[in-house]
């Protein structure tokens, strides 16, 4: 298999075989993030694509579950899109999930018919950076993404029936923006009603320039009380049903499982996190690069 670069998934997708179909990410501009920096967004070519899933039916016997990479693979293309997803499903015909990264805005660049194409091809669901709700964040944070675009993207991928899995991040709002942060994305949660849910704790990437703001004193991060804080207030406003993979190494708390089911031991578990963690009484959170 070929990859350039650094390759990220998602936690949840560590037994997917891996298929870069493009290179880097289109937007690249989030403060906060450092996964594409080392590359320039573009598109591989459908003969190399080609090449590495055809190598991948003489290494593997059984494929379940594959994963599109880099950054928003929807952001591409339809017309190829479909190419390599046919490719994928001719090649693999036990497959039995597949997915890739998108944006809110990438939904928004396409009609509901292609994304019913792309579904019907085989894309089964798309893992979308949130981040937050809350407007001046986003600008913060160089999104490129508006509330409103958010929920238009939303609804379009629902219509055509693509599962969506909405990451965001507590404590993006930093120590003073921390309760505007997760009201609005709560808010913005309870319309646009994902499928499944990410939400992790604020990891300080070196090189970005979101440590540049945060050495100068631009950024003051959020304490660990107030991100149990934005957690607990998700869990007791949210108000559709989800999964909740809430289980990333960075969270105080992590934990999982089906929402609103596990709602009261999730919450009851944020009490006792807030309650008897010392971790809550430091000014912030030590988390792991990603």
């Amino acid at each position: 298999m070929t990859y350039e670069g650094k390759v990220y998934r998602p936690w949840m997708e560590a037994n997917s075989l891996l298929i870069q179909v493009s290179i880097g990410c289109s937007n690249n501009n989030c403060t906060f993030c450092d996964m594409f920096t080392d590359k320039k967004f573009r598109r591989r070519s459908f003969e190399d694509i080609s090449k590495d899933i055809e190598k991948a039916r003489r290494i593997y016997p059984s494929v379940k579950s594959i994963f599109l990479i880099d950054g928003n693979v929807m952001v591409l293309k339809t017309e190829f899109l479909l190419q390599v997803v046919t490719k994928i499903k001719e090649t693999f015909p036990e497959l039995e999930r597949l997915a890739l990264y998108s944006e809110y805005n990438d939904f928004r660049r396409k009609t509901v018919d292609q994304l019913k194409q792309l579904k019907e091809a085989g894309v089964d669901m798309a893992y979308v950076g949130l981040e937050s709700g809350d407007s001046v964040v986003l600008d913060n944070i160089k999104k490129k993404m508006t509330f409103e675009q958010a929920v238009e993207g939303a609804q379009l991928a629902k219509e055509a029936g693509i599962e969506v899995l909405a990451s965001f991040i507590f404590g993006l709002g930093g120590k003073y923006r921390s309760k505007e942060h997760i009201e609005e994305t709560v808010r913005l949660l309870n319309i646009i009603k994902p499928e499944q849910i990410a939400p992790m704790a604020l990891a300080i990437q070196p090189g970005t320039e979101l440590e540049c703001e945060v050495k100068a004193g631009e950024f003051v991060q959020a304490t660990p009380l107030q991100i149990l804080e934005e957690e607990k207030y998700l869990l007791e406003n949210m108000n559709f049903e989800t999964y909740y993979w809430g289980d990333h190494g960075n969270n105080i708390s992590p934990m999982r499982g089906p929402f609103p089911k596990a709602k009261n031991a999730f919450i009851n578990e944020i009490n006792k996190e807030i309650e008897t963690n010392p971790v809550t009484k430091k000014e912030i959170l030590v988390t792991n690069p990603w």
